[in-house]
């Protein structure tokens, strides 16, 4: 009996007021303010390149590749960098990250270990890639940079012109020399390896 009794007493000692946390209801807030919002543009998927350069990717996992005011065979000459004023020709395009490789241009070094005990180590020099912004289009005939513009001649064809000079860049005879040049490189490759 001496236990129910101290049970009892330790149960009135125990009594709950209205400002407690026990016995109150819960009010969560209504989730009517919470409205879903439709997303206007998809996210674009990021993917990693290399450790310190990330390629952007649209939802269905290609690159997004940058237009870019210069093609492959223009004369370019650079307007920023260590190779300030050099003129050269683009031997290729990265558009994923708009830089360009200019011939003889932005040299590195680059050492090779050997692969075997017939092919010693060496040290090369590689053309690196320069972005797109610090190249300007280049007349050989004017000697002068300029921008590029575009036309539609009276055949309906659309060509880039340099709008300092007049001189149209995208003409049939440069295209052929250009498909030449690479099956010739192409060619020497081959027969080299």
């Amino acid at each position: 009996m001496a236990a129910m009794a101290a049970l009892q007493s330790s149960m009135t000692s125990l009594s709950l007021s209205s400002n407690s946390f026990f016995g109150q209801r819960l009010s969560f807030p209504s989730l009517s303010p919470f409205t879903v919002k439709p997303i206007d543009k998809p996210c674009l998927i990021v993917v990693k390149l290399k450790q310190w350069e990330k390629k952007e990717c649209k939802p269905n996992s290609l690159p997004i590749l940058h237009k870019m005011h210069v093609k492959l065979g223009d004369t370019v000459k650079v307007i920023a960098g260590h190779d300030k004023g050099k003129i050269g020709e683009i031997t290729k395009l990265f558009k994923h990250n708009s830089t360009v490789i200019v011939k003889d241009i932005n040299l590195k070094t680059k050492h090779v270990k050997s692969r075997g005990e017939d092919e010693p180590g060496q040290i090369i020099k590689i053309e690196a890639p320069i972005h797109s912004s610090n190249v300007m289009l280049y007349s050989k005939e004017k000697e002068v940079a300029s921008r590029a513009g575009h036309k539609v001649l009276d055949d309906g064809t659309r060509v880039r012109y340099l709008i300092k000079t007049g001189e149209i860049i995208d003409s049939a005879e440069n295209w052929k020399k250009l498909k030449e040049s690479l099956d010739k490189e192409k060619t020497e490759v081959a027969t080299a390896a």
